[in-house]
């Protein structure tokens, strides 16, 4: 079993810059949050990380409030999937290195693809112990320039993250219909990031693939394939065109 290899209260001021002396209470609310069930152990992960979801999601409503209050509802919806994926929360798990703390079982440490999921489950368990030691404020000071970054890369991308509904606005455009999507599940690894693999097909000839974690994902990495195919096709006319 993965054990700690860090001690806790280096994490909490990792997370929080906070002074915050943590009793034992807050050192147990921590340990459970990185407590994964596939450990054996008890109290583990499940209840912070049901609480964890709860506080994200609000969390990032008011981030998203504070940092575009002019933002239309519809797309701050948009934003605030990106900025609650899984995909964010793997990420997050990444960055402030969570495998030092830690508490897995032996065949999950071995399983690189399990440990994305992992890594996204446990940091909503953390999110969800630092709102009980400390409340939002802590959890915003935790998150807040983890939500900057992604919400301006997510603004910069002309897709939004949704290339799926790019691609169809864009072929509906041309009058071609709509893509065709076709999934088949590769693996069984939970987490695998090549479990499935999409093809997206549409008349007269793009098609393109994309692989995933799930037929969601997959389908969505296919549109961005295509989309990534009419820019490339854009660009050399653009290219051959005369002067």
């Amino acid at each position: 079993m993965s054990q700690p290899s860090r001690p806790l209260e280096q994490l909490w001021a990792t997370l929080t810059q906070s002074s915050k002396t943590l009793g034992k209470q807050d050192l147990a609310l921590l340990q459970e949050a990185l407590t994964h069930t596939s450990s054996g152990l008890n109290p583990h992960h499940e209840q912070l990380e049901f609480l964890g979801d709860a506080v994200l999601r609000l969390t990032a409503s008011e981030f998203i409030a504070s940092a575009y209050p002019r933002m239309p509802v519809g797309e701050r919806s948009s934003l605030r999937a990106q900025l609650v994926s899984d995909r964010w929360l793997a990420e997050l798990g990444s960055k402030i290195e969570i495998e030092h703390w830690w508490q897995i079982g032996p065949k999950a440490s071995g399983d690189s693809t399990a440990a994305v999921t992992i890594r996204a489950e446990l940091s909503e368990a953390l999110i969800g112990a630092v709102y009980r030691i400390h409340g939002l404020t802590a959890v915003h000071q935790w998150l807040t320039p983890h939500w900057q970054s992604s919400a301006e890369a997510v603004l910069s991308d002309p897709h939004r993250g949704n290339c799926k509904s790019a691609l169809q606005e864009w072929s509906q455009g041309e009058g071609l219909g709509l893509p065709t999507y076709t999934s088949k599940e590769m693996s069984q690894l939970h987490g695998d990031p090549r479990r499935f693999r999409c093809s997206v097909n549409l008349p007269p000839h793009l098609a393109a693939e994309g692989w995933g974690r799930s037929r969601r994902d997959a389908e969505q990495q296919a549109a961005r394939a295509a989309l990534d195919q009419l820019a490339d096709i854009g660009a050399d006319t653009s290219r051959s065109a005369p002067h």
